[in-house]
C-alpha cells in the first residue's frame, strides 16, 4: 500500500542524530513533505538540500499530521514532546498521531500515550533494531504497539524506513520486546568477543575464524557485519556503550517487575559497565573484544585485511 500523491500527510521528524537524519532522509527521497527539528540545528540542515524545511522548537511541528522522534534517552523524549516548547504544547494545534522511534523505558512512553491522548493525538511506540549501515541497507526492522487501527494507517510510512515492521500488540508492549531485542544484542556481542579472543590466543586469525562462523548455522546477518570491526578493529561508533548500559539497566529492571532471572544479561552487563569504566565510551560497543583481550592477557592488532560484512546498499 502506497499514499497517493493528495492524501500524503504532512510529516514532522524530531531528532536527526546518526540514526534519525537517515530515517527522515528516506521519507523525503520518498517524496514527502517533511519538516524537522534538532537540538543542534546545524545537524539538521543538509536535509533541507532533499527539500525538508526545519524548525526552531518541537512544537513547531504540531500542526503536521504524523511526527515522528527519535532521541536518546527518556528525558529527551519528554523535552520534546511535554516539556515547554514540546511538539504536545502548543495551544492552537497537536499531531493526528505522534510515532516514537526511540529507546525509551515503558513508563516514560506511557506517560507521553497520556500525554498525547489528552490532545487527541494517537501514540505508537515504534522502536527501531539497527543502525545507520543497516538503515543504508534498507534492512532496519520496527516493533510497534498502541492502537491496531492506527498502526494499519501508518503502515505505509513506516515501511519506508526499513524491511520489517511488525505490530507486536497494545500500549507499551513495542518497549518490551526492543529492550530485549538489545539485551540479546549486548550478550551475543560479548560471547562474540569471548570466542574470537579464544581463538585468536590459540593461534587462529580473527579473520580466519569468523569465516568459518559466518559460513556455519550460527553465522547471521549480524555476526557478519559486526566481522570488519571486529577483525580491523575499526570501532566507528553505530552504538555506544552508555546507550548498551542505558538498554541493560531497563532490561533488567523489567526482568526484576516480571519475576524473570537473567543470569547471563546481569554478568553482561556488568562487562559493560567495566568497559565504561576503562573508557570506552565514545566507540563502538564492539570494544567489548578489547576488554576480553586485555583481560585473556593479549593485545589485539589490526589485521587490516577486508571483510565482507554482508550488507548491500539499496534504495
Amino acid at each position: 500500500m502506497t499514499y497517493a500523491a493528495q492524501d500524503r500527510p504532512r510529516i514532522g521528524w524530531i531528532g536527526t542524530g546518526r540514526m534519525g537524519f537517515q530515517l527522515a532522509a528516506r521519507l523525503l527521497d520518498a517524496g514527502h513533505d517533511v519538516a524537522v527539528y534538532n537540538r543542534t540545528r546545524n545537524k539538521a540542515e543538509p536535509l533541507t538540500e532533499r527539500g525538508a524545511s526545519i524548525v526552531d522548537r518541537p512544537a513547531g511541528l504540531a500542526d503536521r499530521d504524523v511526527v515522528f522522534t527519535m532521541v536518546s534517552a527518556s528525558p529527551d523524549l519528554e523535552a520534546v514532546t511535554t516539556a515547554p516548547g514540546g511538539v504536545l504544547t502548543s495551544p492552537d494545534a497537536a499531531p493526528r498521531v505522534l510515532i516514537d522511534n526511540s529507546t525509551v523505558s515503558a513508563q516514560m512512553s506511557a506517560r507521553i500515550r497520556t500525554a498525547a491522548a489528552e490532545r487527541e493525538t494517537d501514540f505508537l511506540a515504534a522502536p527501531v533494531s539497527g543502525n545507520p549501515q543497516v538503515i543504508s541497507a534498507g534492512k532496519l526492522t520496527i516493533a510497534v504497539s498502541g492502537s491496531r487501527a492506527v498502526f494499519d494507517q501508518v503502515e505505509p510510512l513506516l515501511a519506508l524506513l526499513g524491511r520489517g515492521v511488525t505490530y507486536v500488540g497494545e500500549d507499551e508492549v513495542a518497549r518490551l520486546v526492543k529492550i530485549a531485542h538489545n539485551v540479546f544484542l549486548g550478550v551475543l556481542t560479548q560471547s562474540l568477543a569471548e570466542i574470537t579472543v579464544l581463538a585468536e590466543k590459540g593461534g587462529v586469525s580473527r579473520a580466519d575464524f569468523l569465516e568459518f562462523l559466518n559460513g556455519s548455522v550460527l553465522g547471521s546477518v549480524y555476526t557478519r557485519y559486526k566481522s570488519p570491526a571486529l577483525v580491523n578493529l575499526d570501532f566507528k561508533p553505530t552504538f555506544t556503550m552508555p546507550l548498551l548500559r542505558k538498554d541493560f539497566d531497563l532490561g533488567l529492571r523489567a526482568a526484576r517487575e516480571l519475576e524473570v532471572p537473567m543470569p547471563l544479561a546481569a554478568a553482561t552487563a556488568q562487562l559493560v559497565a567495566g568497559a565504561i569504566g576503562a573508557g570506552h565510551v565514545e566507540e563502538d560497543f564492539a570494544t567489548l573484544i578489547l576488554e576480553q583481550a586485555r583481560n585473556s592477557g593479549i593485545a589485539l592488532q589490526a589485521e587490516n585485511v577486508p571483510v565482507d560484512d554482508g550488507l548491500s546498499p539499496r534504495s
